[in-house]
C-alpha cells in the first residue's frame, strides 16, 4: 500500500483504523429525542455555554476556547505543551506527545481553517439509566468541513474508552462532522513529516529553483538525489525540494524515510498551491 504525500488524508495515515463496534454503540441511549437530551459545554470569554446536539450547529466556534486549561507540573506523567501551526499561524494545546504528532499532521495535510483543542463537554446518557461524559480533543475546521478527534494509542483503548468514543461518533454523525479516532500511525509517517516539516517556513526563491524541480518532477518521478543534481546549487535546492513536499508540490511515499534513494514526483497542476 502506498502513502502519496501529495494526495493522502488523515485516515490515510492511519494503523490500525479505529472502527466503532456495535456492542459499544449498543449501550447508548439513543431512543427518539437523544439529541436533545445529549448536552455540550463549551467555554467562551464571556462564560459557559450549554447547547443540546441538536443546536450544536448554532454554536459560534471560532470564539470558544478550550474547556480544560493546559498546565505543566514537574511530576506529571504526560507531556503537554504548546505546538505551533503554520496553516493557522497560531499556537494550539496538546496533552501528550501523540496529540502533538497529530497537529504535525494536521498542518501537513492543509485547509486547516480553525482549530480548538479540548473544544466542548459531551454529556450522554447510556442505557438503561446511565450517564457519562467526554471532552474530545481536537475539534478542525476545513474548507471540507469539521473533524472531531481524539488521540488514544490502541493499545491504552478500554472498555469506557470505547463507549465515548462511540458516543462522540454519534455526535458527530448528528452534526454532519466527521469523527476520527488516532490510534496508530504506519511505521514511518511521523519520523517522515517531522523531517519535512524542518522547510514548512515559507523560502524566499530569488535563483526560481522551486519552478525548475517541478519542471524536471513532472517529466519523471526521479530519486530526490538525483532531482536535486539536476538544478543549479543543488545544496540550495534540496532545501526547496523539502519544502515543496512538505506543501506538496512535490509528492513521495510516507511509508519509506526521506533519503537520496526516495523516489519523488511532481503533483498535478491543479494540486499545486
Amino acid at each position: 500500500m502506498r502513502v502519496p504525500s501529495n494526495s493522502c488524508v488523515l485516515s490515510d495515515l492511519l494503523d490500525p483504523r479505529y472502527r466503532v463496534e456495535a456492542d459499544d454503540r449498543g449501550v447508548l441511549d439513543l431512543a427518539p429525542g437523544w439529541t436533545r437530551r445529549w448536552v455540550m459545554r463549551w467555554k467562551t470569554a464571556d462564560g459557559e455555554l450549554v447547547c443540546a446536539v441538536r443546536d450544536a450547529a448554532e454554536v459560534p466556534v471560532e470564539v470558544c476556547r478550550p474547556v480544560r486549561s493546559f498546565s505543566w507540573r514537574t511530576d506529571q506523567s504526560h507531556r503537554p505543551g504548546l505546538a505551533a501551526m503554520v496553516r493557522t499561524g497560531r499556537l494550539h494545546g496538546f496533552e501528550s506527545l501523540n496529540e502533538r504528532k497529530l497537529l504535525l499532521a494536521l498542518d501537513f495535510l492543509g485547509d486547516v481553517q480553525n482549530l480548538l483543542s479540548q473544544p466542548m463537554t459531551l454529556r450522554f446518557t447510556t442505557s438503561p439509566t446511565g450517564s457519562a461524559a467526554h471532552t474530545p480533543d481536537f475539534l478542525v475546521v476545513t474548507g471540507g468541513g469539521v473533524w472531531l478527534l481524539d488521540v488514544r494509542p490502541a493499545g491504552l483503548i478500554g472498555a469506557e474508552d470505547r463507549v465515548k468514543f462511540a458516543a462522540t461518533a454519534e455526535l458527530a454523525l448528528a452534526c454532519g462532522w466527521q469523527y476520527i479516532v488516532v490510534a496508530g500511525w504506519w511505521s514511518q509517517v511521523q519520523a517522515t513529516l517531522d523531517a519535512l516539516s524542518a522547510a514548512r517556513r515559507q523560502l524566499q526563491d530569488p535563483l526560481g529553483l522551486q519552478e525548475r524541480l517541478l519542471a524536471v518532477a513532472r517529466r519523471e518521478p526521479l530519486p530526490f538525489g538525483e532531482l536535486v543534481g539536476q538544478v543549479p546549487y543543488p545544496a540550495i535546492g534540496r532545501a526547496h525540494a523539502v519544502h515543496l513536499l512538505w506543501r506538496r508540490r512535490l509528492g513521495m511515499d510516507l511509508r519509506f524515510p526521506l533519503s537520496d534513494r526516495c523516489l519523488v514526483w511532481a503533483a498535478s497542476r491543479s494540486a499545486d498551491r
